[in-house]
């Protein structure tokens, strides 16, 4: 079993250009993740082809190359491909760590030959970001390998978070979306391709439209959306609306933002959106063990009133979003993003999208304490299993009702 007991504390300097999510890096934790699952290779590596580059042009192919290289290496390694290391495959936090292992290398690079602007760096560091999540390599065949014509399915998964509770915190969202990326699922209606990104947990990112920039070309071409984030403990909900709130909870830099989701147009901007995922099949389905909600409760302002009320069954007539089913974070969020997306682009009738949340994924029993516990144990680890296993199904289940 791996333990904290033989990593070295860290260092007690950090650089001062590392953002406070790179600043997590150089705890035991982290650290433990990179060099047993063989990730900790991944930043020297791109420090030194950085170091290489003789003009901005051939650094940002280093950038884009290597970031995609990433998002490769760890889908390959949750289905199975290539070296896993002692930590198991299904693990989505190598990914994380490396990533920003190679955004803070690229923070304070400095290169020799060339200078770089703080605008060209952060357009480096956003190349980064979207070649390393698979924002940039959705791509669907029109056949398989055997000639049968794909059906298309986009799911997307998030980051671990609140790492300053327990910094060992995996996201099933994000290890269901390197477990299923590039895969088929065979439904009712014939062979699925599944094509999968994964998002960060920033609040910023989002008001900057990274949601809409990965999802608007690809939305009239699939048969069938989910975003997928990790919710409550014990069970699957099927988020049945989505509400225009950010309702402040710190994110992984520690930034909070309170206010209603900025979008482009806010003329036009709705205050909720409903999935169009077929829920009642879904719920009504046998995907797994955990079980699985048809959730329509909201928070709303009433018209013409003040205070927040719960309404268990859905928004009333012109009422002011405060929480969606799915809370006032960024899970919601990118529910009403991408939702929103779907019906700006006139796709609501026809394309079947929403949210889905995992249950929370939890270590095992004695091992809960983030001071003294291990990076994982078997009970973590068939949690993960589990989950990623009945998302596959409901994404089954989904795509078999809309025959």
């Amino acid at each position: 079993m791996l333990s904290l007991a033989a990593v070295p504390p860290a260092s007690a300097t950090t650089a001062p250009a590392a953002t406070t999510e790179e600043q997590r890096l150089d705890r035991a934790a982290p650290q433990e993740i990179l060099r047993s699952s063989g990730f900790d290779t991944v930043a020297p590596e791109f420090a030194r082809a950085l170091e290489r580059a003789h003009s901005y042009g051939e650094a940002k192919r280093v950038v884009v190359r290597q970031g995609e290289a990433l998002w490769r290496r760890a889908v390959d390694r949750a289905q199975g491909r290539g070296p896993a290391g002692e930590l198991s495959r299904d693990d989505d936090r190598p990914l994380y760590w490396a990533r920003l292992g190679m955004t803070r290398e690229l923070r304070q690079w400095e290169p020799a030959r060339f200078g770089v602007s703080e605008a060209r760096q952060r357009l480096l560091i956003r190349a980064l970001e979207d070649a390393s999540r698979g924002h940039d390599s959705i791509s669907y065949p029109k056949k398989d390998a055997a000639g049968h014509r794909l059906k298309r399915i986009l799911v997307t998964g998030f980051d671990p978070f609140t790492l300053d509770r327990d910094v060992r915190i995996s996201n099933p969202s994000g290890a269901s979306a390197l477990a299923l990326d590039g895969t088929v699922i065979e439904t009712a209606d014939g062979p699925a391709r599944v094509e999968t990104a994964v998002f960060p947990v920033r609040w910023d990112d989002f008001a900057e439209g990274t949601v809409e920039r990965t999802l608007r070309a690809h939305l009239p071409r699939v048969d069938l959306f989910t975003t997928i984030s990790q919710g409550r403990a014990g069970r699957f909900d099927i988020e049945r609306t989505n509400g225009a709130w950010r309702g402040g909870f710190p994110d992984n830099e520690n930034l909070s933002r309170t206010e209603t989701v900025p979008v482009a147009d806010p003329a036009s901007q709705p205050q909720w959106t409903s999935t169009t995922l077929p829920y009642k099949e879904i719920v009504g389905a046998q995907t797994g063990r955990f079980p699985v909600y048809d959730n329509t409760s909201v928070t709303e302002i009433p018209a013409g009133q003040s205070a927040p009320v719960v309404r268990p069954d859905g928004p009333t007539a012109g009422s002011t979003a405060r929480e969606g089913g799915g809370g006032n974070y960024l899970s919601n969020e990118i529910a009403y993003r991408a939702t929103l997306l779907r019906d700006r682009l006139g796709l609501h009738d026809r394309l079947p999208g929403g949210h889905v949340h995992t249950p929370i994924l939890q270590f095992g029993a004695g091992n809960t304490d983030p001071a003294t516990g291990k990076i994982t144990d078997p009970e973590f680890v068939r949690n993960r299993l589990d989950i990623i296993a009945q998302v596959r199904k409901i994404l089954t289940t989904a795509m078999d009702a809309r025959r």
